[in-house]
C-alpha cells in the first residue's frame, strides 16, 4: 500500500509534470506539493487535488499490501545505505504481494510507475517482476514497464553476493532475460 508521498509524486512523474506545473494544474502552491511529496501535510483534499491535477483518481483496493512504487522506493533506500540483501529482500515482498493477490488487486500492485532506484539493473529487475506477475494472471501490463530504462543493453546480474554464480539464461525468468537482468527463477519461489 503505497503512502500519500509516493503516489503524489509517483501521479506526478508518471505525466512528466514539474512540481510547478502540477501546482498550476491543482490550484495549489508549489510549496504545498513539495511538503505532500515529502510526506507533510497532506490532507486527504489535497492528496485528492494533486492527484486529479496529474490526471489520476484515487482509488481503494481490498489489500493492505505494498505495491511496485513502495519496493521501489524501499529498494533505493537499501542500495544508498550499500545495503543489497535488503534490497532484494524488498525486491522478493514485492513478488510475494504480487502472488498473493489475484485479478484487479494484483494489477493495482504494479500500476503505479515507481521511481528510479537509481541503479538501471534494479529498475529493470522492478519492471520484470511487475511484468511477469501480471503475465502470469492475463492482466494487461501497464505502460512504465516497457519504457526504455526498464531495459538493459546487456545482460546483467543483481550482483547481491559477489560469490553467488550467474544465472544461465535458462534458468532465467522470460521477462527478466527480455529486460537484461539475470535472476535465478528459483529465487522468486515462495518459501
Amino acid at each position: 500500500m503505497a503512502n500519500a508521498s509516493t503516489l503524489i509524486r509517483a501521479a506526478r512523474k508518471s505525466r512528466r509534470l514539474t512540481q510547478k506545473q502540477l501546482a498550476s494544474r491543482s490550484s495549489i502552491d508549489q510549496g504545498s506539493v513539495s511538503r505532500s511529496e515529502r510526506g507533510r501535510d497532506a490532507s486527504f483534499d489535497t492528496i485528492d487535488r494533486l492527484l486529479a491535477g496529474a490526471g489520476h483518481r484515487l482509488y481503494s483496493a481490498p489489500t493492505r499490501r505494498d505495491d511496485a512504487a513502495t519496493a521501489a522506493t524501499e529498494i533505493r533506500h537499501q542500495l544508498a545505505a550499500g545495503d543489497k540483501d535488503r534490497a532484494l529482500r524488498a525486491l522478493l515482498q514485492l513478488n510475494d504481494n504480487l502472488v498473493a493477490e489475484h485479478g484487479l488487486v494484483r494489477g493495482v500492485l504494479g500500476l503505479a510507475e515507481p521511481e528510479s532506484t537509481r541503479d538501471p539493473v534494479w529498475d529493470a529487475a522492478l519492471a520484470a517482476l511487475v511484468a511477469w506477475r501480471l503475465a502470469d494472471e492475463g492482466i494487461p501490463l501497464p505502460q512504465w514497464v516497457d519504457l526504455p530504462n526498464r531495459f538493459l543493453s546487456k545482460h546483467r546480474a543483481l550482483d547481491v553476493d559477489p560469490a553467488d554464480p550467474v544465472a544461465p539464461l535458462a534458468d532465467v525468468p522470460a521477462e527478466f532475460s527480455k529486460r537484461g537482468v539475470l535472476a535465478w527463477r528459483d529465487t522468486f519461489e515462495s518459501v
